[in-house]
């Protein structure tokens, strides 16, 4: 098999961005289909299965056990929180509002770095911050900016933003963890089956009814696995041989992307200022990246 070249792996990271893009839209149409805590079990095994044929069966004494004890920890409780805060959500239009909350883990990812990692940043790493967090705001508000309708729109669901919230945060640890502990190495395939099995748990724990596959809700759950587990076999070919630099950049236009799809995927009106929100969420974490850019 000829060796995978430079341009051919920054696509593979660009057909991940994509992937990745249309994951909140599927995992929320397979949670309403199979329940989200057993539409969510399912994606991951789903994934985990795949990742194993893609990517192999990882050898776990090679790994470095600060990455792989902490890494899979942040790995499954993110992974979770994701799936169950789009799960939970009260109609499809929240789902995708969530959606973006999540995306602040950009931003949150450089002011960690910056503690944990020695990152340096110029100062315009505050005004990007600000700019990521008023996005958010201005999305959850949905008509104009009232501290009433914030509050309202998040105590209607409080347990789905906060599990966002609580995401994007784990996954700012995660990567800081991963650049300082895993030594190029990715257990993303064992953190896989780690989630899958959490959620089994959770359901045979929970009063979920059994699982019911139709012929459409079983497409659903491939294609979100596939998108799952396939991004990240791409975007582990991408930012090893591939222009890290460029689909980095590229990553942060991830919140327009998904919601997008979303929209279309789940036939849900979104307003104008969501996208304006979406877009500054988009704005402030390119911000924040630039600010740390030497």
């Amino acid at each position: 098999m000829p060796a995978v070249t430079g341009r051919t792996a920054t696509g593979c990271g660009f057909a991940a961005i994509l992937l990745w893009s249309t994951a909140t839209g599927l995992i929320r149409s397979v949670t309403q289909a199979l329940g989200p805590v057993g539409g969510a079990a399912m994606i991951y095994s789903v994934g985990a299965c795949l990742l194993w044929v893609f990517l192999g069966r990882p050898r776990l004494a090679t790994f470095p056990k600060v990455y792989l004890v902490v890494g899979s920890v942040l790995f499954v409780a993110y992974e979770i929180c994701l799936a169950l805060a789009l799960g939970f959500a009260n109609s499809s239009t929240q789902a995708i509002e969530i959606g973006v909350v999540n995306y602040l883990w950009p931003c949150l990812t450089v002011l960690l770095a910056m503690y944990m990692n020695g990152q340096r940043a110029r100062w315009i790493i505050l005004p990007g911050t600000a700019i990521a967090l008023f996005g958010i705001v201005w999305v959850i508000s949905g008509n104009g900016l009232s501290v009433a309708r914030i509050v309202n729109n998040v105590s209607s669901n409080p347990c789905s933003y906060i599990l966002a919230i609580s995401g994007a945060a784990m996954w700012a640890l995660y990567c800081n963890i991963t650049r300082r502990y895993a030594d190029g190495k990715s257990g993303v395939t064992l953190f896989f089956f780690l989630t899958a099995l959490s959620l089994w748990v959770k359901y045979a724990l929970s009063a979920e009814p059994a699982l019911h596959f139709t012929l459409g809700s079983s497409l659903q759950l491939l294609a979100a696995g596939s998108a799952i587990a396939c991004g990240y076999a791409l975007w582990n070919l991408g930012i090893i041989r591939g222009n890290m630099t460029l689909l980095a950049t590229a990553s942060y236009f991830a919140p327009v992307l998904s919601s997008a799809f979303a929209a279309v995927w789940l036939g849900a009106a979104l307003s104008a200022q969501f996208w304006q929100g979406a877009v500054l969420v988009t704005v402030g974490s390119l911000i924040c990246w630039v600010a740390t850019r030497e």
